[in-house]
């Protein structure tokens, strides 16, 4: 039998508005940043995916491949931290640090307002202070579009830590949520820190 199209694909402007659906759809489940330093404890693709679940990346359908690449990094010093943001979204990011994934601090909870399409995340509570396991919150927090790698600085707890893992998480305002993730995509990196001697062990971590 020869295939044909449904009535309402013979249409040009419906046609037009399906296919404006779908690449809609297409871009909102799209990643949204990629972790360019530390290394990725699991593969990332262009756009940074796989990164809905929490705490560290993947989906249900696609948990993720590790790397096994592990950074080697001095406790007490800095740590470079580089991202690309592949899809744009206002919001915020926050860097925490744990000696193992269960130890990591659950995302950041949403406040959420009505809109026309149903609710959205209007913001999250950003901690000036933030205590351990938060190293930084409210990191590069935006409300307009951006081009470019993104980079900072991070100061490192002089501790000792072997598999240590870094967790970066982007904060989406103005969204519905996802399934997997709720607000908020994530990355992580192993770490391998070594305290510095001559400095005072940091306690709470």
């Amino acid at each position: 039998m020869k295939p044909t199209l449904h009535p309402s694909l013979r249409r040009p402007a419906t046609r037009l508005g399906i296919f404006a659906c779908l690449s809609l759809c297409w871009l909102s489940a799209q990643a949204h940043f990629r972790l360019d330093s530390p290394a990725s404890w699991i593969e990332q693709n262009e756009q940074g995916d796989p990164q809905k679940m929490a705490p560290c990346g993947g989906t249900l359908a696609d948990g993720g491949t590790r790397t096994g690449l592990v950074t080697e990094a001095q406790g007490g010093a800095m740590l470079r931290l580089a991202i690309t943001e592949t899809v744009y979204h206002p919001g915020h990011y926050r860097v925490a640090l744990a000696r193992r994934l269960n130890l990591l601090p659950a995302d950041p909870p949403a406040v959420l307002k009505d809109t026309e399409n149903g609710p959205r995340s209007d913001y999250a509570p950003i901690d000036a202070n933030p205590a351990a396991p938060v190293l930084l919150d409210g990191l590069w927090a935006n409300q307009e579009r951006r081009t470019g790698p993104l980079e900072t600085e991070i100061r490192l707890p002089n501790i000792d830590c072997e598999g240590c893992v870094l967790q970066i998480i982007q904060f989406m305002e103005e969204h519905p949520g996802v399934r997997e993730g709720g607000y908020s995509y994530h990355h992580c990196a192993m770490l391998n820190i070594k305290a510095d001697a001559g400095l005072p062990l940091e306690e709470g971590w």
